[in-house]
């Protein structure tokens, strides 16, 4: 165990004092470089050699190697003792992240980038910092813009390793940090650095876009395809190789948007221009140029073939295979206009390069050995010359000569022929470097931004390090620029690496690293290479040779890092820190001065061209004309020998670069050339390594073996090894509990330490760990299968068992079968005998019990006839004794009634005689008839008002009597009738029964009809045969009609089929339509994306100009102050008041938005006090206006009953005067007299209803006291107390208006109170008074009630605050996961107390609202008997008008469904219901403002207003549109306006009158049909504003749930323990990190409700909430199955098992809330199929096929990505072959599908919206007060 741990432990066996056998090694080979092999014998130290055996057979290429049949012996080295470094297990091969491998040395490192590239064709790999990049030599899809997409906001450790995810971190931490940033790419020819740098700069142009510029983001894209034309090149390691290097900085601005870019460039290649290899081309813009010398601008540039020139076909590859120069240069071209270079500059920039081209066709002849010259007639010096605009004579002289300047004197000398070509190419490559800077420099102005840059991220793509058969001054710069960015990167990750120890506060030991800081002081030091370049180009005759010289004596012996070749003298060798270079010293001085002759420099800028003016203007202009250019001064010549050469230009700016770099976070990118045949996923071994050496990929690795490099935090290691615990060693805190494990695994301390949050370990820790992991769950396996073995064992022998039971069971029961069929035969005789013996004793039997019967039967009925003629008897008897006797007692009853009745009329008339006499005698006194003549005259002329009403009921009952009489006659002649009708019944009944015996009579009476029938059946049959014969003819009749019917039939079927083919044909038409659909919605929410940007634009175009206007005034002030210094103070001070005026303006101009807030909030409150005070003043009016109706009315009764009584009075004297005969005493009606009798009737009757109107009156007073009362408790606040000012009022108020109503009603006191009334109402106000005052000592005991409670409520609180405060005493001791449950234990008590005390102040409120419905009930039904008697009296005498309309207000109205509004309001209304929402109103009725819009429509449409309907609809369009842009973000005001904009859309349809929407309207509805205007067009631009609700919507959702779904549906695991996550690197992902929230997919589901319960809230559309579920869960399935495909780590057979748990919870929520046959489930089928993908067995090739028949919903290509994606999470698992994934290639090839690699996430299905019928009545819609509406007038 000891010995297998140590080599575990270490990266190299020979750091082990024994190997064991089997131990698996890598063994170094010539051609890969590395090969696996596997000890075959132990090593013990001593041992010579090592018993290797290769795993695949192949034969090792070593020296130090012998070869026996694959059987290898490795020498070992006895001075080194070094051995071979060890192998990963294959779980941890193929890892994204190279730190994450236990072993870290380069063929670990080979091999894994070798199974990622070449196996799983993956190019992105992690290497610590860096990101490793592999060049594919061929188009792979994944740098769409789902793909930036589906990587923006991820962190760097969520998903696989991309370009992208380093260009996101940069972004974010430049957001996060504002600091800089910078992406250094770096890489040798053809490994793919423009590539990587153009993505990464796409990505930052997508993700940020610009923020005031149009199209800043495109146009830092297009200097792309420009600086590949005029800076890239075909090599022969790369067709489009950067020939300089650029570094590109990104400028954004606060809200990071980008607002513009610069480019630097470093040591352009101008050798390029006239020299070329084989197998390479110049720059890319002149085969351009000559495969555009067609087109007819370019005419007169006179170009043709690109073999036609010397510059171009040097090479002997003019064409790059699948590259079009024509098309690249339309690219170029249009780049150049995007980029605001016009098309005359561009003609420009084109006119020059062809020039360059002529220019190397000029042919130098040779005149001797010392000079040469130019043919006169030399076609391409003269189209030069036409196209540079310079003189030819000129040109050719300075060409073939130069000028030599001296001390005294200057004079011409001629040039060698070859000295002359060298001139040539110098002036070409200096005018081509002059335009590319030009061109630079344009680029750069048209990149930068007015806007101040805030930040900036970098990209550098620069060469990697080189080292070619000849290396020149091009390769020392590019080596020393990588030297330098060597040194940067190493300091980098040792600082990374110390602040890593430093934040988890472990030990920090210094690790030693390689530091290349003497080699680069070798090249820039004082006195190094490059200072003792630039002293040699500085000597008169300094050459090549000189240089080398002083190189060697100055370095040889002092410098390790400098050597000399053995067979070369102008050569020198310089150790890097990536290998050693040879330099050849040829040609370094010629291009360190790079000089041109100077003369041809003047002849340029004596150009009548613009251009070429311009791109010389930087350099000294010519002092006079050509021929006095020898008279130049010093200055001139001093400032030519002080110009700086090449090698100090690029130390200049690499210096330059690097503070740049140095303040900047750096991020890595290293680009990897596989193999020098440009073959796709090809790898050669040795050339890899060779690179990832040079790039300091392994120095990396170095690094961070060095140290800790795996790195685990607490939760992940205790998820992955938590197989390793006993359930005794697990503990609540999981950092002990790792410290317990490890302490008890890893005997050695020092190969781990722990941090705050992670454990750190040394190279080999984890993969001992995971043997130790693969040992426990090997073990457990073995167990789990001697379980199971003994388990099939047992089962075996137990089906054995029962086996040999049963055939002994089958056995036994045969013979018992056997013996039971002869004890049954036996049996069977036996029961035969008896049975025929008892069959004769039972007929024997029977014969005589029948004679028997027969007997009996005959004497039983004799006695019954018998029996039943007495009773019948008998019964008759009793009848007629009942009716008798019954009669009689009647009759007595009637006698005695009479009597009784008789005798009380006596006793009555006796006692009404005596009552007589006295009234007689009474009536004979004049003082009484006086008495009673009081008041009379009123209560008479009542009393006569009240004869008339019942005179008048009197009559009415009368007639309903009679009609009663006549209804009663009626029934009761029905009665009568049916009487008879049973007496006549009861008669058959008994004749009946007397003609029983009768029956038998009839009994042979039938069987003689039965007989009959027989005859007559047979007739029948008769009758039937011949039917029979008559239906066969029918038969054949039918059968000819039959077929005439099949012939109809098949036309009719043929009919069918065309009808089907039509259906077919309008199938296609629906699918058009709905493709028609898509695109509509797609263009309408470009339409409206293009539209709000627009918008933006506007806004921020306006702002820009006001930052202008003021950066101007700033400017003219600031101008202003320092220019005009000598101004008078007054001055300044107006300067500085006008500042201050201005701040002061600013500042009133916020007080004054502020105060305008606050004044429309108080008018809000002033318009609600106001309603609610007109409310109270309205019921207050309508109480008293009732009690004065009713005052008026009894006041109106009275002044009829004097009318009655004078009338009475008038009617009595005229009967005095028709009896003039009759005493004197006689002349008032006495007693007894007709006239008396009615005066009495009427007076009582005058009694009896003045009494009830009394009580009326006192009850009416009453109530209204007590509603005033209630009132004012209501206004006065919440503790419903009566303030002491607002009794008194209502008190004054009170007896002002009683005593008003009296006094109006007459002046006179006497006639007042002639009839008692005033003492009545004294009384009534006694017993108010008394009311009041106990009403009073109510509101006392409530008052004191409620301080009584408050002062409870203090107590309570101050408990609770100090319980509180002990709890939080309490918890502060506690840790800190205790102090969390605490918490929440704590939390969720008080909110269920809460909860208990809300629930009981519910039911409290239930209580007191079912009592006030109850009181309202009564209240109502008063109110109803009220207005009837009311009704009852204005039709028997109507009354004087009362003073106010009280009865309009109480009768119901019959409202047409419309709200009338004035021309204006539309923008209060709108105010009111749409851009000043107060929220969501639950209790509102749905669709509450569409209803309101609808019926003030409906109005304008009314009074035929075409002007206000079209205001009307497109206001409210404009104002949904404007909330929607404002707070388009929040879903549930989203879902509000997507709800009531279909309820408007659906109310524009249901009464637009057309058939199809109202067939289901009812009469009432159709009536509220539109009348007067078609707003079809209308509804169309509803129907755009619901798709733009609809789309927003989604936008919404897929807001809220795009955070949630990847962690919820992938990251989160709830089987946690069961099989843990393998081993990261330095990448963690980010759901492992503390503090962060943690979304599971009951997470999703939560969120998923409260969409669902918004929108059934706002009373969505059903199918419309269908098609937001379908889109809600296409958003989920497309955003987990994109990072599945984007994520090697989630690709697994338990991820799978995750993910198919979390689908079946999706379904089961569409279950619950019946959405399961909406189609949403079909959204989720490409994600259950790829889970099903990841685990189903995957080896044969019918598993293949099995796999194409189940992944109908996934493309070919996510196919082959999920199974190359593939990773086993434990060793037991199996990836997937190259050779089954080519199978499943194979069987898919014929599908027909989208290329596409991921689902598009923003794609937004299309939207219908199906018509929904409303049955809702307009008129009866009520609007809420809270809503401000109070402008708007029901219709």
């Amino acid at each position: 165990m000891l010995c297998s741990y140590m080599l575990l432990t270490c990266p190299c066996i020979n750091q082990c004092p024994s190997v064991p056998q089997y131990t698996r090694v890598w063994l170094p080979d010539a051609v890969e470089a590395w090969k696996p092999a596997e000890l075959t014998k132990d090593y013990t130290p001593g041992d010579w050699a090592l018993c290797l055996q290769l795993e695949d057979g192949t034969v090792l290429h070593s020296s130090d190697c012998c070869v026996f049949f694959q059987n290898v012996e490795h020498k070992i080295d006895p001075q080194t003792n070094s051995l071979l470094p060890l192998r990963n297990p294959d779980i941890l091969v193929g890892e994204n992240d190279l730190t994450a491998l236990s072993y870290l040395h380069e063929p670990a490192v080979l091999h894994n980038l070798k199974v990622r590239f070449v196996e799983s064709k993956i190019i992105y790999t992690y290497c610590g910092i860096v990101l490793v990049a592999i060049n594919p030599y061929e188009s792979i899809p994944i740098y769409d813009h789902d793909i930036i997409h589906a990587y923006s906001g991820q962190n760097m450790g969520d998903m696989d390793p991309h370009i992208f995810a380093v260009a996101e971190e940069a972004y974010k931490q430049m957001a996060r940090d504002q600091r800089n940033q910078s992406i250094i790419v770096s890489g040798e020819s053809g490994a793919g650095k423009t590539v990587s740098a153009k993505y990464a700069m796409r990505y930052f142009a997508t993700v940020s876009g610009s923020s005031s510029e149009a199209n800043v983001e495109d146009r830092v894209l297009a200097s792309s395809p420009i600086m590949e034309a005029i800076g890239n090149a075909k090599t022969t390691r790369n067709d489009n190789s950067s020939r300089f290097g650029k570094y590109i900085e990104i400028g954004f601005d606060k809200n990071h948007h980008i607002i513009g870019a610069n480019m630097r460039t470093y040591l352009l290649e101008k050798s390029r221009v006239a020299f070329q290899a084989t197998e390479e081309r110049n720059y890319h813009i002149f085969y351009q140029l000559c495969a555009s010398s067609h087109l007819p601008e370019f005419k007169t540039l006179q170009l043709g073939n690109a073999d036609d020139f010397h510059c171009t076909n040097q090479g002997d590859s003019p064409v790059i295979e699948g590259v079009d120069d024509a098309k690249e240069m339309c690219s170029t071209r249009k780049a150049f206009s995007l980029l605001g270079i016009n098309e005359t500059y561009q003609m420009g920039l084109f006119q020059i390069l062809s020039a360059l081209l002529h220019l190397g066709n000029v042919e130098v002849e040779e005149r001797s050995a010392d000079s040469s010259t130019i043919l006169p007639d030399n076609s391409h010096l003269m189209v030069f010359c036409e196209l540079m605009g310079v003189a030819y004579q000129d040109m050719s002289h300075w060409l073939c000569h130069r000028k030599l300047k001296t001390a005294t004197e200057t004079y011409v000398k001629p040039l060698s022929k070859v000295h002359a070509v060298s001139a040539r190419d110098a002036l070409a490559k200096h005018i081509y470097a002059k335009l590319f800077s030009w061109i630079v420099d344009h680029i750069n102005e048209a990149l930068r931004s007015a806007v101040k840059q805030h930040s900036f991220i970098g990209v550098l793509d620069i060469y990697g390090f080189e080292t070619f058969h000849i290396n020149s001054f091009e390769q020392f710069c590019i080596n020393y620029a990588n030297e330098k960015l060597q040194q940067q990167f190493n300091m980098h990750v040792f600082k990374l690496e110390q602040e890593e120890y430093m934040r988890e506060e472990i030990p920090w030991t210094l690790i030693d690293f390689y530091d290349n800081h003497p080699c680069i002081n070798l090249i820039e030091a004082k006195m190094g290479v490059l200072d003792l370049l630039d002293e040699e180009c500085k000597m008169p005759r300094g050459s090549d040779d000189t240089w080398a010289q002083k190189l060697y004596n100055t370095f040889l012996k002092k410098s390790d890092l400098f050597d000399k070749p053995r067979m070369s003298n102008k050569a020198f060798i310089i150790v890097h820190f990536a290998d050693k270079v040879e330099y050849q010293c040829e040609g370094f001085l010629e291009k360190n001065k790079d000089t041109v002759n100077e003369e041809q420099i003047i002849v340029l800028k004596l150009s009548k061209f613009d251009l070429l003016l311009e791109l010389f203007s930087d350099e000294e202009k010519p002092a006079g004309s050509l021929s006095s250019r020898s008279k130049m001064t010093r200055p001139v010549q001093a400032q030519r020998d002080h110009k700086k050469t090449v090698g100090t230009q690029f130390r200049n700016s690499l210096h330059l670069l690097m503070e740049t770099l140095n303040g900047t976070t750096p991020h890595y990118v290293r680009c990897i050339k596989p193999n020098d045949l440009k073959s796709p996923f090809m790898m050669d071994p040795m050339r890899a390594v060779q690179q990832l050496r040079a790039c300091g990929v392994l120095e990396t690795i170095r690094i961070s073996a060095a140290g800790f490099p795996s790195r685990w935090t607490y939760q992940e290691f205790f998820n992955r090894y938590r197989v390793l615990m006993k359930q005794k060693d697990i503990l609540s805190d999981r950092k002990q509990t790792c410290r317990n494990v490890l302490e008890t695994w890893v005997q050695d301390q020092d190969k781990y330490q722990f941090g705050k949050s992670k454990i750190f370990f040394r190279a080999g820790q984890v993969a001992y760990l995971e043997k130790l992991r693969s040992d426990k769950l090997k073990k457990a396996c073995v167990r789990i299968q001697k379980t199971i073995r003994c388990w099939l064992a047992r089962k075996r022998y137990l089906r054995m068992r029962q086996a040999a039971i049963t055939i002994q069971k089958t056995t036994r029961g045969y013979q018992a079968r056997c013996l039971v069929v002869f004890l049954r035969r036996t049996r069977a005789a036996v029961i035969i005998q008896k049975n025929q013996r008892m069959l004769v004793a039972r007929r024997r039997y029977q014969q005589q019990r029948s004679a028997s019967i027969t007997m009996q039967r005959l004497l039983r009925a004799y006695q019954a006839r018998q029996t039943y003629r007495k009773l019948l008897y008998e019964h008759k008897v009793l009848t007629i004794q009942r009716w008798v006797r019954g009669w009689l007692a009647r009759r007595r009853c009637r006698r005695s009634l009479r009597a009784v009745v008789y005798l009380q009329s006596c006793v009555r008339r006796m006692a009404a005689r005596k009552e007589l006499r006295k009234l007689r005698a009474e009536a004979r006194s004049v003082e009484h008839f006086k008495k009673l003549n009081v008041g009379m005259e009123n209560k008479i002329m009542q009393l006569q008002r009240k004869v008339d009403e019942q005179h008048k009921e009197n009559r009415e009952l009368s007639e309903r009597l009679r009609t009663v009489e006549r209804s009663r006659a009626a029934e009761s002649e029905r009665l009568g009738r049916e009487v008879e009708r049973l007496r006549v019944a009861e008669e058959e009944s008994r004749v009946k029964a007397d003609g029983v015996p009768s029956l038998l009579e009839q009994l042979s009476f039938l069987r003689q009809e039965l007989e009959t029938t027989r005859l007559e059946k047979e007739a029948v049959q008769e009758e039937a045969r011949t039917y029979r014969v008559d239906t066969e003819k029918v038969v054949s009749e039918l059968n000819e009609n039959n077929r005439l019917l099949i012939t109809e039939k098949d036309n009719m079927n043929q009919l069918i089929q065309e009808q089907s083919q039509q259906i077919a044909d309008g199938m296609q038409l629906e699918s058009d339509l709905c493709e028609e659909r898509d695109h509509y919605q797609s263009l309408l929410s470009e339409y409206t994306h293009l539209k709000e940007r627009h918008a933006d634009l506007k806004e921020e175009m306006t702002i820009s100009m006001t930052r202008f206007i003021l950066d101007e005034v700033k400017q003219m002030f600031y101008s202003g102050v320092v220019v005009v210094q000598d101004a008078p103070h007054q001055d300044a001070v107006d300067m500085s008041v006008l500042l201050k005026l201005q701040r002061r303006v600013t500042e009133l101009e916020q007080d004054k938005h502020t105060l305008q807030r606050h004044l429309d909030k108080r008018e809000e409150a002033q318009q609600d006090q106001v309603k609610n005070a007109e409310k109270q003043r309205t019921a207050g009016r309508a109480e008293l206006d009732l009690e004065a109706l009713k005052r008026q009315e009894l006041e109106s009764e009275n002044k009829r009953l004097k009318t009655n009584l004078a009338e009475l009075r008038q009617s009595l004297a005229t009967v005095s005067n028709t009896n003039p005969g009759a005493k004197a005493t006689t002349s008032s009606p006495g007693p007894g007299s007709a006239p008396y009798n009615v005066l009495l009737e009427q007076l009582n009757s005058s009694n009896e209803e003045l009494e009830v109107r009394k009580e009326e009156v006192l009850l009416l007073r009453s109530h209204l006291v007590r509603q005033e009362v209630l009132k004012h408790n209501k206004v006065g606040g919440e503790e419903e107390v009566v303030p002491n000012g607002t009794l008194i009022p209502y008190l004054t108020c009170y007896w002002s208006t009683v005593s008003s109503v009296y006094v109006r009603s007459t002046p006179d006191y006497h006639k007042l109170n002639e009839d008692g009334e005033l003492w009545l109402a004294y009384d009534g106000l006694k017993e108010t008074n008394s009311l009041l005052v106990s009403q009073l000592q109510v509101q006392d005991r409530r008052h004191e009630e409620e301080v009584e409670e408050l002062r409870e409520e203090v107590l309570r609180v101050r408990e609770e605050n100090r319980q509180q405060q002990q709890f939080l005493s309490q918890s502060l001791l506690l840790p800190q996961d205790a102090r969390i449950e605490a918490s929440l234990h704590h939390e969720i008590t008080r909110l269920t107390s809460d909860n208990l005390d809300l629930m009981e102040q519910q039911e409290k409120q239930d209580k007191m609202i079912r009592k006030l419905k109850k009181q309202l009930k009564v209240y109502v039904k008063r109110a109803e008997e009220y207005e009837g008697i009311h009704g009852q009296m204005e039709r028997v005498a109507p009354g004087p008008e009362p003073r106010s309309p009280v009865g309009i207000t109480r009768k119901e109205r019959d409202f047409q469904g419309m709200l009338e509004y004035q021309r204006g309001d539309e923008s209060k209304l709108l105010k009111s219901l749409v851009l000043k929402p107060r929220g969501v109103a639950v209790n509102f009725l749905p669709g509450l403002p569409a209803y309101i819009l609808f019926m003030c429509l409906r109005h304008a449409d009314y009074s035929n207003d075409d002007q206000r309907v079209s205001v009307l609809l497109n206001s409210t369009i404009n104002s949904i549109k404007g909330v929607l842009k404002r707070r388009g973000d929040d879903f549930e005001t989203v879902s509000f306006w997507l709800a009531n904009t279909c309820r408007f859309l659906h109310c524009l349809k249901q009464y637009s009158g057309e058939e199809a929407f109202v067939k289901n309207n009812t009469p009432r509805q159709n009536e509220h049909c539109l009348c007067n205007f078609d707003l079809s067009e209308y509804r169309q631009l509803l129907s755009d504003l619901a798709i733009q609700n609809y789309q927003q919507l989604v936008r919404c959702m897929e807001e809220a749930l795009q955070p949630m779904i990847v962690p919820g549906m992938l990251e989160h695991e709830n089987f946690q323990g069961v099989l843990g996550s393998k081993p990261t690197g330095l990448r963690k992902r980010t759901s492992s990190l503390p503090g962060e929230a943690v979304y599971t997919v009951d997470s999703i589901l939560q969120q998923l409700s409260v969409f669902h319960a918004t929108l059934i809230q706002h009373d969505v559309d059903p199918e419309l909430i269908k098609q937001v579920c379908v889109q809600q869960f296409y958003i989920i399935c497309s955003v987990t199955l994109n990072n599945l495909l984007l994520r090697k780590d989630m690709c697994s057979w338990s991820k799978g098992l995750q993910i198919r748990y979390n689908v079946w919870q999706l379904e089961e929520w569409l279950e619950e809330r019946g959405l399961s046959d909406c189609g949403a489930k079909e959204m989720l089928e490409p994600l259950i199929q790829a889970a099903q993908l990841l685990q189903v067995k995957k080896k044969t090739e019918e598993d293949a096929q099995a796999i194409c028949t189940m992944c109908s919903a996934l493309t070919t290509v996510q196919i082959v990505k999920v199974l190359s994606l593939y990773t086993p999470v434990i060793e037991f698992e199996e990836r997937v072959s190259m050779s089954f994934i080519r199978t499943i290639q194979a069987l898919l090839k014929g599908r027909v599908e989208s290329p596409m690699l991921l689902m598009d996430v923003k794609k937004i299905f299309s939207v219908t919206f199906p018509f929904t019928h409303s049955p809702l009545a307009l008129e009866t819609i009520q609007i809420p007060s809270s809503l401000n509406l109070g402008f708007l007038t029901r219709v």
